[in-house]
């Protein structure tokens, strides 16, 4: 990529932040990252000036991992990217706005990588900030002392940067998906609720199916681990950082580079969509 490239990325990109953080589409976003705030945020308080609650470092560990599974990566997180960048393309074009970038000077390849990178940077900016915080918030029902000591040690720390990087991997991963959905796909919904499926069964499936599930990855690089629960689930070796990490980037790399093929053959014919 040559300077010119980079400097219609950038270009590109500053058109598509705007969409991401301040469009109507962003609305649905924000009321996602609402949910994990409100929920870790309220507990804080309500343990800090109530004592509904006794804290408990080991407990509340596991609790947030669970947590942190459950809704912020199984929910929000999905939900969130599929919101952010299915509309990449399709949003365009059922604004009927997307033969301007067309017809701008501006390589199909290039405008591709752009508005994927823009959702990558919205998507990593927001569900960051949630796992920040909402981390922050756990140990912070402690106290501040309790925050304070976890922020000053290398055990705290590598917890807090394991949970930012699965949230920056599955950013990654999912946002490659539903990029490619979007430009594949006149309806990317079925496919987004059909993964998300696959995604919930994965517990159920088969150790070699398991591996067919970008949530069985993400799982792998969890640094706490949570108990087996006494429900039905078949139990399979987690993926190593070694395996899990460039698998991720890999299937990435892959679902941007078809999406980008498909662009370039893609034509706008707003009346059949």
């Amino acid at each position: 990529m040559n300077a010119e490239n980079v400097r219609q990325v950038l270009a590109v990109q500053r058109l598509e932040f705007r969409k991401r953080f301040l469009g109507k589409r962003a609305i649905p976003v924000y009321l996602l990252t609402l949910i994990p705030l409100a929920l870790f945020g309220g507990r804080a308080v309500a343990v800090l000036l109530f004592k509904i609650h006794d804290f408990s470092l080991a407990q509340d560990r596991v609790i947030y991992a669970a947590i942190y599974r459950t809704l912020i990566l199984r929910f929000v997180l999905y939900f969130g990217c599929v919101a952010i960048f299915v509309p990449l393309f399709r949003g365009d074009i059922l604004d009927r706005s997307l033969h301007y970038y067309f017809l701008a000077p501006v390589k199909r390849s290039t405008l591709t990588l752009a508005k994927y990178f823009s959702g990558l940077a919205a998507s990593l900016i927001l569900f960051n900030a949630v796992t920040l915080a909402t981390w922050m918030f756990l140990y912070l029902a402690g106290g501040a002392n309790v925050l304070f000591d976890q922020l000053g040690s290398f055990h705290g720390l590598s917890e807090l940067a394991g949970y930012l990087l699965v949230t920056s991997l599955a950013c990654v991963g999912y946002g490659a998906v539903f990029l490619a959905a979007g430009v594949l796909l006149k309806n990317p919904i079925v496919p987004a609720l059909a993964i998300l499926g696959w995604e919930a069964i994965n517990a159920l499936l088969p150790p070699v199916l398991k591996k067919v599930s970008v949530i069985h990855y993400l799982e792998s690089l969890l640094p706490v681990s949570i108990p087996p629960s006494s429900g039905i689930q078949i139990l399979a070796d987690p993926a190593s950082p070694w395996v899990a990490i460039p698998g991720i980037l890999a299937l990435a790399a892959v679902l941007v580079t078809i999406a980008v093929k498909r662009v370039r053959r893609l034509e706008v014919l707003y009346g059949v969509e």
